[in-house]
């Protein structure tokens, strides 16, 4: 039989497993603005050194296809090869044996209709399309595109005030963004390639707990300029919108709709998250622009959305989400069954409610459904249940949310789907009947779930909270000639109305409910295109510049994340959940960035800019 080694036949892929972190935290790091030709080329050649050689479609096939793409990435293809390597790549793909090669051949098939306009470029123009390159990946992924090793940099030099009038370049919600923005900014970090991404939002909240934003003044506003800007909507895209107008010289108008400004953050965002006097710091340091009117309590209706079209030079629609969607459900009329935004929205004008004692169900699994849920064990409710249709990993929610919702006493009742809502005989709520599910095959890039054999189960329930969407109130606007797919407004890549000259749409109610931090980046983007649009072309001095670098530290360090009061105590209250971050800490984490913006390749500029 032989000599037995001590050692198992994986010895030699243990060690070398020893170097697929590191490996695995490049390609997530990996440049946003690389050409994707030459990421498709990398993942082949990828594909190919995994293969096992016995069968031929994968063993000589990938190598073959992986030559045509390389004469695509080098600008030496024409039409033909094109049409080559698509018939190569479904060859592999539906004759491999494994997946190695099918999942090989069937990301370039996918590749070449994803993305048709750069594999076009490289073979007519000789070159990769325009706006493909290396970026500041940071900078690159905020919607915003904050200069976000300039206020790192900032903040570590012990200058927090700088560091807001570096933020409020491009965002005028630092405060905002310190406490609640979902940080897009950390997810190609490049520190990730020496140990983890960069505790962004955490620099970020210690620059506005340490310099509140309405204590930092804002720059000086441009002479006036004669034109006149409505802006619909006060939520962060509408005051973003009108901030930038306002600086650039233009008087703006706010109609608002509700009681107080701040859309969504302030009426679809719990306090524990988002305190009321954090958000109206970063409102009273937008307002003190000046050239800001606002009217509040006031909903544009179809007769009014003419003549303000009409008198107003031009137009930013930017009216949000702020409708609950609901479920056909028998029952869904019962007395204490409500929508999320319902609840959130009165919470906003300070009205709580007392869940004290009693039951109660969130339906769905984003953000705002553990928003629900954590706002109802803080209103004394007995026992709270989420219920859910997927699987845990399934959540569109934050880890942390979750996580959070999990350590105050939130029950998650996963793979379940609500098939009707009981009632007494007085008309209340008294359960939630669900059918099981088990999850099956990936639709739309998420895996469905599919009811299950399994027999009905009913959950007591006193409250019932429906958290499975937002709707936009598009109808006034419809009805005034404004385009509109499933309540979306419909704009161009400028945000433009489609068949208006003179208006703007952005945010929630052009993309559907998204992150704050999206709806930001398009009022950025509206106001720089409005001011093209009225002939100017305004730049604007934020009265600060990003320090020089200091050498890299390559070092690796432990992340530093923002720590939160025990979930014992803080499920109690409606007080922040987040603690202070100590100058220690904030000053270590400023340390671990790189400066990609002077060691790497620097940053983007434009004049009529698109929102992407």
């Amino acid at each position: 039989m032989g000599k037995l080694s001590v050692a198992p036949k994986s010895a030699y892929d243990a060690r070398i497993a020893d170097v697929l972190e590191p490996y695995m935290r490049r390609v997530e790091a990996m440049p946003p603005g690389t050409c994707p030709i030459a990421v498709q080329v990398n993942l082949l050649e990828a594909g190919g050194a995994q293969t096992c050689g016995k069968c031929v479609p994968c063993r000589d096939g990938i190598p073959q296809l992986a030559a045509l793409m390389r004469r695509v990435l080098n600008c030496e293809a024409d039409e033909s090869v094109l049409e080559e390597i698509s018939q190569l790549a479904a060859l592999i793909r539906d004759t491999s044996d494994c997946a190695i090669g099918y999942e090989a051949g069937r990301l370039v098939c996918e590749g070449l209709k994803t993305f048709a306009d750069e594999y076009e470029s490289h073979v007519r123009a000789g070159a990769c399309a325009e706006g493909v390159g290396q970026t500041v990946p940071c900078e690159t992924m905020c919607p915003a595109h904050v200069n976000v090793p300039a206020y790192i940099a900032l903040v570590q030099q012990g200058d927090c005030a700088g560091a807001i009038k570096m933020i409020r370049k491009d965002n005028p919600w630092p405060t905002a963004c310190a406490l609640i923005c979902e940080h897009p900014c950390e997810k190609r970090c490049r520190r990730m390639l020496i140990d983890a991404p960069l505790n962004i939002r955490g620099v970020k909240k210690y620059a506005v707990d340490n310099v509140s934003a309405d204590k930092v003044p804002v720059p000086p506003r441009m002479p006036d300029s004669g034109r006149k800007v409505a802006v619909i909507g006060g939520g962060p895209s509408g005051m973003t919108c009108a901030y930038f107008l306002s600086l650039m010289g233009h008087a703006v108008t706010v109609f608002e709709g509700r009681k107080k400004l701040g859309g969504m953050m302030r009426y679809g965002i719990p306090a524990y998250r988002f305190p009321r006097e954090r958000i109206d710091e970063d409102i009273r340091a937008i307002l003190s622009v000046g050239g800001i009117e606002v009217k509040y309590e006031h909903k544009v209706d179809t007769a009014e959305m003419k003549q303000i079209a009409e008198e107003y030079d031009a137009v930013y629609l930017a009216i949000g989400a702020q409708g609950g969607k609901s479920l056909k459900l028998d029952g869904a009329d019962a007395e204490g069954v409500m929508s999320a935004v319902q609840l959130l929205g009165r919470i906003g004008d300070d009205d709580y409610p007392d869940f004290t004692g009693k039951k109660v169900i969130v339906i769905g699994g984003g953000n705002v459904a553990m928003d629900c849920a954590r706002t109802s064990v803080r209103a004394g409710a007995a026992e709270v249940t989420v219920a859910y249709r997927r699987r845990i990993e399934d959540m569109t929610a934050l880890h942390e949310e979750i996580e959070g919702a999990m350590a105050e006493g939130v029950e998650m009742m996963c793979l379940q789907a609500p098939v009707r809502i009981e009632k007494d005989e007085a008309g209340k709520v008294s359960g939630l009947v669900c059918q099981p599910q088990y999850i099956s095959a990936v639709k739309r890039g998420r895996p469905a779930p599919a009811a299950a054999n399994k027999p009905e189960i009913r959950l007591d329930a006193d409250v019932i909270l429906i958290a499975v969407g937002q709707d936009i109130e598009s109808a006034p606007f419809e009805e005034y000639g404004m385009k509109a797919e499933r309540t979306c407004f419909v704009a161009d890549e400028y945000l433009q109305a489609e068949g208006f000259e003179n208006i703007f749409v952005g945010g929630d109610c052009q993309t559907g409910p998204k992150s704050a931090i999206m709806a930001i980046g398009a009022g950025k983007v509206a106001a720089r295109n409005i001011d093209e649009y009225l002939g100017f072309h305004h730049k604007l001095d934020p009265g600060i510049e990003a320090p020089e670098p200091r050498v890299n530290v390559r070092e690796a360090f432990g992340r530093v994340n923002v720590g939160e009061r025990p979930a014992r105590e803080r499920g109690k209250d409606f007080n922040h959940i987040e603690l202070p971050i100590s100058e220690e800490e904030i000053m270590q984490e400023c340390g671990r960035c790189l400066r990609c913006d002077v060691y790497g390749c620097g940053a983007l500029e434009g004049g009529r800019i698109q929102y992407v």
